[in-house]
């Protein structure tokens, strides 16, 4: 009798047939994935944007707190992500997981969710990264605009994403390592200094009473952003050594190391500026030419040049820097390989879905390019603020997106396991998903109800929910496109029952 683990496991549709439709296996092990993963946080660039953000519209000195109660809640959703993964090993894993619990249809609607989320949120990344370099270089002489430095990153990305995907693994490991150890020293230095005014206040930052106070919604609506991209580990799957165990342990370790490195190295901030009166400090720290958190990473900075010494803020200025760079590297191999899985399975041209001399989805990622460009462009012919609408604007849409099809995973998840009993663990299969659908539909509301505010497309009073026609439109887009790549599901597998082979690799 056949196992149940390979009753349902489902090898990479089409990857029988032709060794164009594959892509590099056994390259990857969970360091490599980790790099990956905690690379899209992008950990000095959360820090100096989202942390500052965080304590002054949300929840102050308690920002800590939300970070490390976010990455708990999130574990809810791994258990039953990793367990999923050792029976369905997919470079598209949102659509492979939903279609498979769900059904086809909806599987097809997550796909294009998932690949319009990881190109909006790469797209924003490059407008921060683009005004960052852009400011950097002016301050010594070499001034060009964003969109200029936004190309030259895009060229670079594009290199990466053709060449063997360890190679970028191993760039990803030396950068991430540099901006890590970065913030380690300067944790450890306001450690051994006991805290700035105050000391450490463990009760000001990790304490519930504290944690709900204030605008705790906001405060939690940030933290959640910072764990985007967390998903992508089963989406190297196909290319890691045993996926089974790999993606499992990977997913579980970048959860972790991100709510660890918010949450601690967060603390280490407001205790080096002082607990007691953080915003009125994150504030006068923050604010450029009267505008309130216009310069959010001096606040990082002050404390590394505080605790450390003057060069360390230079260098953190250079690893920021890094840090989107590495953003921009791995969200772009997440959104080509959901197009190479898309294209392999019909839902796209063909041609998506195969690879190169390295094995890596070349097709897929010149088309990934191609988008960023044109969006790129078009931002600078119509001169809007890389930062304030293509950052801002995109991040937060991508975020919504994702944690939408990460609800849909927590029900797929649920679904497949009482319908194929493949496993029959009661936390891993059902208690663990419930938890984190739960998390996942508190952490959409929260997004929700602050979109406004967090895409800077809120209306005059600035109360929850309230936003103008941009907004709307924005908070709508991942909906939309969901409905009608749904309706788009249902005919491929109309289509299907009637022996179309086009799509019958994808919904058989």
């Amino acid at each position: 009798m056949t196992p149940p683990e390979e009753t349902v496991a489902v090898s990479s549709p089409g990857t029988d047939s032709t060794p164009e439709n594959q892509l590099h296996r056994n390259s990857m092990g969970v360091t490599e994935i980790c790099f990956f993963v905690v690379a899209a946080a992008a950990p000095i660039a959360g820090m100096t944007g989202l942390v500052p953000s965080t304590i002054v519209l949300g929840n102050g000195a308690a920002a800590p707190g939300a970070f490390l109660i976010a990455g708990i809640m999130l574990l809810f959703f791994a258990v039953g992500y990793a367990t999923m993964s050792h029976h369905v090993t997919h470079a598209g894993a949102f659509f492979a997981y939903v279609g498979r619990g769900l059904g086809a249809p909806w599987g097809v609607a997550s796909a294009f969710v998932s690949v319009l989320s990881y190109c909006l949120v790469q797209t924003a990344i490059y407008g921060f990264l683009g005004a960052t370099v852009s400011a950097k270089m002016a301050s010594i002489g070499f001034s060009m605009p964003w969109w200029f430095w936004c190309l030259v990153a895009l060229a670079i990305v594009q290199v990466f994403g053709i060449l063997n995907v360890n190679l970028g693994a191993k760039v990803l490991g030396v950068l991430l390592s540099l901006e890590l150890l970065s913030m380690i020293i300067t944790g450890l230095a306001v450690l051994f200094h006991g805290g700035g005014p105050g000391g450490l206040n463990i009760a000001a930052s990790f304490s519930p009473t504290e944690i709900f106070k204030g605008a705790p919604g906001v405060a939690f609506a940030f933290a959640f952003a910072g764990f985007i991209g967390f998903e992508a580990t089963a989406i190297y799957g196909e290319e890691s050594r045993n996926p089974k165990k790999t993606v499992p342990r990977a997913t579980y370790a970048a959860v972790i190391i991100i709510t660890l490195i918010f949450a601690l190295t967060s603390f280490a901030i407001i205790s080096g500026a002082g607990s007691a009166d953080i915003v009125k400090k994150t504030l006068a720290l923050t604010t450029l030419d009267g505008t309130p958190l216009a310069n959010p990473a001096q606040l990082l900075f002050s404390v590394a040049g505080t605790y450390v010494g003057p060069w360390m803020p230079e260098l953190m200025s250079w690893l920021l820097i890094t840090s989107l760079f590495a953003g921009v590297l791995a969200f772009h191999n997440s959104a080509t390989r959901y197009f190479f899985a898309m294209g392999r399975s019909g839902l796209l041209p063909a041609k998506l879905g195969t690879t190169g001399r390295f094995k890596t989805p070349v097709r897929a990622s010149v088309l990934q390019t191609a988008i960023g460009v044109i969006t790129i462009v078009a931002f600078a012919l119509a001169g809007l603020d890389p930062v304030v609408t293509l950052f801002y604007w995109f991040a937060i849409t991508a975020i919504l997106g994702l944690t939408f099809i990460q609800g849909l995973v927590c029900l797929a998840v649920i679904r497949f396991f009482r319908e194929t009993r493949a496993d029959t663990r009661l936390w891993n299969t059902l208690v663990a998903p419930l938890l984190g659908l739960v998390s996942i539909v508190i952490a959409e509301y929260l997004l929700l109800s602050r979109f406004g505010l967090i895409s800077g497309t809120a209306g005059t009073d600035g109360q929850p929910w309230e936003m103008n026609f941009t907004g709307w439109a924005l908070a709508a887009l991942p909906f939309v496109v969901f409905v009608v790549a749904l309706g788009y599901g249902f005919w491929l597998e109309h289509r299907k029952n009637n022996d179309d082979e086009l799509v019958k690799e994808f919904v058989s």
